[in-house]
């Protein structure tokens, strides 16, 4: 036997068995391993980073998340960092009027509304500190998904093999769990975003309001998450002209989102905060969606095997629902997962696979629909607000920016319940 084999089995040997193994240090894999914590069930967390990732600065988190939070256990840290919005303006990007404005704390079927402006990267420290010191595993990138029995065996690129007793999926749009279910390849929108995070150290002048801009061949936006931090995003059908390298290059690509909101009616006070931000890593991200028909009909679970997060139900940014969406995935599935392991079953290996499985299966029952519905809302959402079309703009500026809005507001009324 080789050396490296020998080390192999050795390294399978001491891992032994994981209860539950999550891939992806994500929202929606942090937000699974916190509440199966919280549930008293250990499980190991695999990061092909060597840290956590905080791409995408700060995501748009509604009352639906800030329940799963709260389920969690982390949502009041949240809110003490972070402002209550107050108002949403939605403004036509080619004449600078407001089209549509709204009560972001208006009373809906299950309570006052609340929305927040989150900065990922606190986000994910949160949900990482409430979890046991040495759950999460980074630079563990999986390369391969076997079977053995009842159990997965999982190799990773160092060369490490891992068994799972259940394998859960957070690894993103481009999800080796999500591959190996045979879920289908998400598609582009043939739409791109750019995002930034401007950092005011003795304070920003804006308002608790979500300043959205949309039309004349783009959407954009201008949320506070506190006192000093302000963030943007930019989305756009790039065409022959706008491939010049921009999306190398974060000079160039704050040059070519101020040149495109200077074309338009977009008020000084946002071109401000894009000139003094931080740009991401990934400058401008191809925005992909999973095709809702596909979800009908996806193989969500199989036996021991699940995804989540983007790597269920990845989606265009246009109702600010992805990571909330993440979050509720990881309540239900701790629930639906705890309640399989913990319950009481008949001793032997058989009953205990046939109670994950069925915990499983509740899963994904509970969130295809909810999917299904998301990922098509946000596209017809971005389609319409986006939108350069003469008639799409007037249907838009002078009675869908309601329609729209009142779409927002409905799909964060939602409730993933406890754990």
């Amino acid at each position: 036997m080789s050396i490296e084999k020998l080390a192999s089995n050795m390294q399978q040997k001491e891992a032994g068995e994981d209860v539950v193994v999550v891939v992806g240090a994500g929202i929606a894999g942090l937000a699974a391993a916190l509440g199966l914590h919280r549930k008293g069930v250990m499980c190991s967390v695999l990061e092909s980073s060597p840290e956590l990732r905080a791409s995408g600065f700060a995501i748009a988190t509604w009352r639906n998340a800030l329940q799963a939070l709260d389920a969690l256990g982390v949502g009041d840290k949240i809110r003490k960092l972070h402002l209550q919005l107050q108002e949403l303006r939605v403004f036509s990007s080619s004449t600078g009027e407001i089209v549509q404005e709204t009560d972001l704390k208006m009373q809906g079927k299950r309570g006052p509304n609340e929305m927040r402006c989150v900065r990922r990267d606190w986000l994910l420290r949160a949900l990482e500190e409430e979890l046991p010191k040495g759950t999460i595993r980074y630079s563990s990138k999986i390369v391969a998904i076997e079977e053995d029995g009842n159990a997965k065996i999982l190799h990773l690129a160092d060369g490490a093999i891992l068994r799972a007793k259940v394998l859960i999926g957070c690894d993103g749009v481009n999800s080796v769990v999500a591959k190996w279910l045979g879920l289908a390849k998400p598609s582009s929108s043939g739409r791109l975003a750019t995002r930034g995070l401007a950092h005011y150290p003795d304070g920003h002048v804006f308002e608790p309001r979500f300043q959205m801009f949309v039309g004349h061949g783009f959407r954009a936006g201008v949320i506070p998450c506190n006192e000093t931090d302000v963030y943007w995003f930019f989305t756009w059908s790039p065409s022959e002209h706008d491939s010049n390298g921009v999306d190398q290059n974060a000079a160039k690509m704050k040059q070519f989102v101020l040149a495109k909101l200077r074309s338009s009616k977009i008020p000084p006070e946002m071109l401000e905060v894009v000139e003094r931000s931080e740009m991401n890593d990934v400058l401008a991200a191809p925005l992909r969606f999973r095709p809702p028909l596909s979800l009908l009909l996806a193989s969500i679970s199989k036996g021991n095997v699940c995804v989540a997060g983007d790597a269920l139900h990845p989606m265009t940014p246009d109702l600010g629902q992805g990571g909330c969406a993440a979050l509720e995935d990881g309540v239900v599935l701790a629930r639906c997962l705890g309640d399989a392991l913990l319950g009481e079953s008949p001793a032997g290996g058989a009953a205990d696979s046939e109670r994950i499985e069925a915990g499983l299966r509740e899963y994904a029952r509970i969130r295809r629909w909810r999917s299904v519905e998301l990922v098509g809302t946000a596209y017809v959402v971005g389609f319409v607000q986006q939108s350069n079309n003469a008639v799409i703009s007037f249907l838009r500026d002078n009675w869908l920016a309601g329609v729209l809005t009142r779409r927002l507001l409905k799909m964060a009324d939602y409730d993933c319940g406890a754990l």
